[in-house]
């Protein structure tokens, strides 16, 4: 298995991890730095909890091989937006001030050198 990205990849799980680490080094390079990774609670996970600047980012990874059938941006439904916000809110709770927040998406596509889209303020 080489290391040169998502396609040498046999699992779904270890393709997901893969574009994880690939969106988090994105972003890390434009200046957000890693709260959390996968965090979860009973109404769902967020991939990426990133801080940029004094904004809270949540972060949705999407990855898709081909776009036959949609862009890996395309993806992120409503029900898994509103999976994302609850989950949100759940990890809000637990912050002893609520920052300003903002739900991002990074799409993921082709093999390497893949494309990247970063999606600032995705949805409310």
């Amino acid at each position: 298995m080489s290391g040169s990205g998502i396609a040498n990849r046999p699992t779904s799980v270890t393709a997901g991890s893969s574009a994880e680490d690939i969106a988090c080094g994105y972003l890390e390079k434009r200046g957000l730095r890693l709260l959390a990774r996968n965090y979860r609670c009973r109404t769902g996970e967020i991939d990426l909890i990133m801080r940029d600047g004094e904004d809270l980012v949540f972060v949705e990874v999407r990855y898709r091989k081909y776009d036959a059938f949609g862009s890996a941006a395309e993806t992120v439904s409503s029900a898994k937006r509103t999976r994302i916000v609850t989950t949100a809110a759940c990890y809000l709770q637990r912050q002893p001030v609520e920052p300003p927040c903002r739900f991002d998406v990074v799409a993921i596509g082709g093999e390497a050198p893949h494309r990247i889209e970063w999606i600032r303020d995705a949805f409310q």
